[in-house]
């Protein structure tokens, strides 16, 4: 057994150039063929050949198709604001999966996603595999500045510094006097520098199909040996990428090799690129790079890792080696093909049905040409050939004998083929699912039907385009946001600016996010069922706020953010993806901070009096009094009664007394007889109501 050791450079370059090269020639021996072929057909071209003077008409199957399914795709995953979203793995990675979600989305469209998934469906459907390449471009920027007035110390402290380059320096000398009156030289230095400083971006490209390979063993991007990328770059792009100069002007170019990618680009482009021998800039000079990444042992311990090789020219010079995380790439198939790395395109389902279908359609052609046409026989030396060659409608021909120019009639037979059109029309709407009632262009053929029976056609033609829809989700959809959070997360500075909506921004941290959050793609929007959803949504939208007023903000259930995207859905049903134009940004977070300031100011409210409250208690104590008052004056109009009862009945006992005396008198005058008269007088001054106030006796005398 042989002892594990670590790789030397050259050991490196040779393990490397060997899977390359196979890697490459399973791409040029097995998959260009089909992909310069599909090219050729999107392109409106045949392989049945042509005949001269008969019709030369290609009915173009392959791009129709495609250019009617790319829209449907397109729509399936941009018509909703958010189309990917990340998925929380415990609960403190809720708040950081809705931003992360909102970030990427906008990293994305700020690198012109739009084109990247167009470029990358547009490859998928008619080459097999859409390929983009996800990764980190670090760089350094330069500001100049020039500074003046310098001393020597300040000179020397600025121009030692790491990241200053000193683009030009002088000197000028001053006449100065010192504390004693001595005259001295005083330099004074003025620089003219720039500073640099290191920065990083997000970099997401569609890859050219010829540039990609893989090892023809591969199943997948996870287990694959060798995988990579070899483009033409210039020297100058390598230098700034911090390749030595001297070493990369020495690397060959594009022209040192005759591949099939040259064949694959010339099919796409249509013309050759610029020839290298007309560069006289030196700096400007094409060469080939070929990036590979690729499981290896580098360093001897028995565990192969997984290696970024970057090599140079086509004798593979190696240009770096270094320890890689992740493979950059994310590939999209609409029709993949199990345990095998490249599946099928929609090109590669219908390219011999364009045979067909031209074939076809040129005999109909020439049938109602040669009908319309036909080609005539005469007699020769009986008729003047230049009149007979003259197509001019009406024009004469001049015969020297009647019936010397026969015309050789050829019957309409076009019509009959045109039912074995129809057939091959329908067979390539079943194998790809484009069809005219999927896109509304056959109304005779729902027009008899119900609603629901029009609409199951619809969608069940759309069958197809969901599938390829799906397919891309899981595949390379999931990885491309993968990747993205991924390098986002590893190194992008602590703090970055996150624009909420118009001109409102937050600081946030990518780097505390979960590189391992899961990830869900959309992919219902856009799939012929608006109604439905929107229908769907509306209800939804009534049962939360039924369940928001029912119980209020801490209802558990229903919060502001889920009323808010739940807004959001039903405009983007609508074609409107910018609901933030409409209502304001709304999440967890700012929901919180909203309740928390409700909650703030009902506790301020207890704490101060209600003015309401406190003019209704001074107006329930200003009853109180008025009716302390009334009673008041009850009680001492009372009294006063009984005053005055008490005094009536003083006079009426006074009266009484001076009566008796004078009855007394008279019978003592009349009679001679004595009279008790102090007897009478107690009597009298015995009290009417014993057990009762004056107040009562005034009442009981009255009754």
């Amino acid at each position: 057994m042989a002892e594990l050791e670590p790789m030397d450079e050259i050991q490196i370059k040779n393990v490397a150039r060997d899977a390359v090269n196979d890697a490459v020639d399973f791409i040029e021996s097995e998959i260009a063929d089909d992909r310069i072929k599909a090219q050729r057909y999107f392109d409106g071209q045949v392989d049945i050949g042509e005949i001269e003077g008969r019709s030369t008409v290609v009915a173009t199957k392959v791009r129709d198709t495609i250019r009617n399914i790319k829209p449907s795709l397109l729509r399936i995953f941009l018509s909703n604001e958010n189309y990917v979203q990340y998925i929380p793995n415990t609960q403190q990675d809720v708040q950081a999966a809705e931003t992360a979600t909102k970030y990427i989305h906008s990293q994305f469209a700020e690198k012109n996603g739009f084109r990247v998934l167009s470029d990358a469906f547009h490859d998928a459907l008619l080459k097999k595999a859409g390929i983009v390449k996800v990764y980190w471009d670090t760089y350094q920027s330069a500001e100049t500045y020039t500074l003046s007035n310098l001393t020597e110390q300040e000179m020397m402290l600025v121009v030692n510094e790491d990241d200053v380059e000193v683009i030009e320096q002088s000197m000028e000398t001053s006449i100065v006097m010192d504390e004693f009156g001595t005259e001295q030289e005083m330099p004074s230095y003025t620089l003219k520098i720039n500073r640099y400083k290191d920065e990083g971006k997000l970099c997401v490209d569609s890859v050219p199909p010829e540039e990609f390979f893989v090892s023809r063993s591969a199943r997948s991007i996870d287990d694959c040996y060798c995988i990579g990328q070899r483009t033409d770059m210039r020297v100058s792009d390598l230098v700034e990428m911090g390749y030595d100069y001297d070493q990369v002007s020495m690397l060959s170019g594009v022209m040192d090799y005759d591949t099939m990618a040259e064949a694959e680009d010339f099919e796409r482009r249509g013309y050759d690129q610029v020839n290298e021998e007309d560069i006289q800039d030196p700096s400007m000079k094409i060469v080939t790079v070929t990036e590979c990444y690729m499981k290896m042992d580098v360093d001897g311990t028995g565990v192969a890792q997984l290696q970024r090789i970057i090599m140079g020219g086509s004798e593979y010079e190696l240009l770096s080696v270094e320890p890689w995380s992740e493979i950059p790439f994310a590939v999209f198939e609409c029709d993949p093909e199990p345990h095998a790395f490249f599946g099928r395109s929609v090109a590669d389902l219908i390219i011999n049905d364009q045979d067909a279908a031209t074939a076809m359609l040129r005999g109909v052609l020439d049938n109602i040409a040669m009908t319309n046409t036909p080609r005539l026989g005469f007699v020769e030396g009986m008729v003047n050939v230049e009149d007979l060659m003259n197509n001019e409608i009406g024009g004469l021909v001049r015969m020297k004998q009647a019936g010397a120019v026969q015309e050789m009639s050829v019957p309409f037979v076009a019509g009959q083929t045109l039912g074995a059109m129809e057939y091959y029309d329908q067979t390539i709407e079943q194998k790809t699912g484009v069809s005219r009632a999927s896109m509304g262009l056959n109304p005779d053929a729902l027009q008899n039907s119900t609603a629901t029976a029009a609409q199951l056609t619809v969608q069940a033609a759309a069958g197809q385009v969901e599938v390829i829809a799906r397919n891309f989700a899981e595949g390379g959809m999931t990885r491309l946001f993968k990747l993205m959070l991924k390098l986002v997360a590893e190194n992008s500075p602590e703090e970055v600016m996150m624009r909420l909506s118009g001109d409102q921004f937050a600081p946030i941290d990518p780097r505390s996010w979960n590189a391992d959050m899961g990830i869900s793609v959309n992919v219902g929007l856009g799939t012929g069922k608006e109604d439905e959803k929107a229908s769907a949504l509306m209800q939804t939208l009534q049962t939360q706020m039924q369940i928001w007023q029912s119980y209020g903000p801490g209802n558990g259930l229903v919060g502001m953010t889920n009323i808010r995207n739940t807004l959001a859905d039903i405009l983007a049903l609508g074609g409107m993806r910018n609901s933030d134009r409409y209502y304001m940004p709304m999440n967890q977070q700012i929901e919180q901070q909203l309740i928390q300031q409700q909650q703030a100011m009902a506790q301020q409210q207890q704490q101060q009096p209600d003015p309401n409250a406190a003019l209704a208690q001074a107006q329930v104590q200003a009853e109180q009094i008025k009716s302390q008052t009334k009673l008041q004056e009850v009680q001492a109009k009372i009294q006063l009664d009984a005053q005055k009862a008490l005094a009536q009945d003083d006079r009426e006992r006074d009266k009484m007394d001076q009566e008796l005396l004078i009855k007394a008198a008279e019978i003592v005058g009349k009679y001679d007889a004595s009279v008790d008269v102090e007897r009478i007088k107690a009597m009298q001054a015995e009290p009417r109501f014993p057990d009762t106030t004056p107040q009562q006796a005034v009442q009981q005398a009255r009754y």
